[in-house]
């Protein structure tokens, strides 16, 4: 269906002939017109707005930026763009993020910038996130007949270009506007300990030994029955020498002092509880398939472990989109997580610093706390499937766990993935998947219970 019903009844009744354009599914409006293959000036997009007279929907052009101080000299009016989740309840038959400019289907008021309502042929969302309509002028002027026609969008030089910021300004922006969480005293000495071949066991286990609390959970991993150690096990030492190992150790020890540098909720689908579930199972993914693949098993699960901080520091430094984010997951589980982003984070204050993603967010904080090079990129390049760069193999380990896991309800993203294709990507088959991922099923209960002691 290349439209949501509520519209196509709309169009029909009004006799407005349209054609479909067919593309691949797409997280995100903007990715759906570059997918297209189309000039971003041929599309119109809608912004909602509010205030206390109700709903209101601006139409213009997609590579145009709406004035709202243009809006209010048109409207007399100080409206906002309404949120998110607003949006998704307003618009609950059409995919997040994908709401078509044509407001009268749904008995919105609809305000049309000039240039939008004068263009020969448009293109824009239909509803749904796997294609597009095309109209020409004459038919979107009917589409849009009662409309209030006015100048709204921002003029003027460089308008109308939607140029991202690279990830070095979205970095140098942040540690402007904010003041980045630094790496915890006690994480800062893990890291350093795990970076000088000549450590031991006892020097790791007496920092770990500062912190009564992560004592404790250091010795309920090496008791659990992940690893089935048949004696008793009484220090962190002996945790480290007998079952666990230094790496294993170092890297959840960190993990865990990390972690104290955030202040994120607990609950939802996107807080602390649903944050360790999920990264303690990619670790151990990332591991096992290291294991086969001839990488850093180490390395991969740290890559596993640490990759999601992204989403901690968005919910650190703005706790208010945080938690916006973290209902519409709620409320939409099977949406892309990237799209719910765009909805949230894209209408925000600091749209063009957040617009990049959690992912990209996370591995910029790495890189600020100077952490190995792979694990900036599991963080920094997770959500873009078919990243090609440097330490690829560790990104395509990381997006290979979130597709497994995505099959038992767990992570942040539930989009589809080419799971052969990452497999074959690591040099692996399917039967070496299949092993990996008998071996999280043996262990999962353990893996949820440690999860739970972790975020408590």
């Amino acid at each position: 269906m290349a439209v949501v019903e509520k519209l196509e009844l709309f169009l029909s009744r009004k006799g407005i002939v349209y054609r479909p354009v067919e593309t691949e599914p797409a997280n995100s409006l903007d990715a759906l017109v570059l997918a297209s293959g189309r000039s971003q000036h041929d599309f119109v997009q809608s912004t909602i707005l509010l205030d206390m007279s109700g709903v209101v929907m601006a139409v213009h052009r997609f590579d145009s930026t709406l004035d709202l101080d243009a809006v209010q000299q048109v409207t007399g009016r100080r409206l906002k763009p309404l949120t998110a989740r607003q949006i998704s309840r307003l618009f609950s038959d059409c995919a997040p993020g994908f709401v078509p400019p044509l407001g009268a289907a749904w008995g919105i008021p609809v305000l049309v910038d000039e240039d939008a309502i004068s263009a020969d042929t448009v293109v824009f969302t239909g509803g749904v996130n796997h294609s597009l309509l095309e109209m020409d002028g004459r038919s979107l002027r009917l589409a849009l007949a009662g409309a209030r026609v006015g100048r709204l969008v921002i003029h003027g030089q460089g308008v109308g270009q939607r140029e991202a910021l690279t990830l070095e300004q979205v970095a140098d922006k942040l540690q402007k506007l904010y003041r980045l969480p630094p790496m915890p005293a006690l994480a800062l000495r893990i890291l350093r300990l795990t970076g000088n071949p000549e450590a031991s066991a006892k020097e790791l286990s007496e920092l770990i030994e500062f912190d009564p609390s992560m004592t404790a959970q250091i010795m309920r991993y090496a008791r659990s029955a992940l690893f089935a150690y048949p004696g008793q096990i009484n220090t962190v030492q002996e945790a480290v020498t007998r079952v666990l190992g230094f790496d294993r150790v170092a890297h959840i020890a960190l993990g865990i002092a990390s972690v104290q540098a955030f202040d994120v909720p607990r609950k939802g689908p996107l807080g602390m509880d649903n944050f360790w579930r999920h990264s303690l199972y990619c670790a151990f993914l990332c591991q096992g398939f290291a294991a086969r693949a001839g990488l850093d098993k180490g390395l991969a699960y740290l890559c596993g472990l640490l990759h999601n901080f992204g989403l901690l520091l968005v919910g650190h430094l703005f706790p208010t989109e945080f938690d916006e984010l973290n209902a519409l997951r709620e409320i939409n589980p099977e949406a892309s997580l990237q799209a719910l982003e765009q909805e949230v984070l894209g209408h925000s204050e600091q749209e063009d610093i957040l617009s990049v993603g959690h992912g990209a967010i996370g591995g910029i904080l790495h890189r600020l706390w100077q952490l190995p090079e792979p694990v900036i990129k599991a963080a920094g390049m997770h959500q873009f499937i078919g990243y090609n760069g440097d330490h690829e193999e560790y990104v395509v380990m990381v997006q290979l766990a979130n597709a497994v896991l995505k099959e038992h309800g767990i992570g942040d993203e539930f989009n589809a993935d080419d799971v052969p294709a990452l497999v074959a990507m690591l040099g692996l088959d399917l039967a070496d998947l299949e092993r990996v991922k008998q071996d999280v099923e043996q262990v999962s209960s353990d893996l949820d219970v440690l999860a739970s002691s972790l975020s408590s």
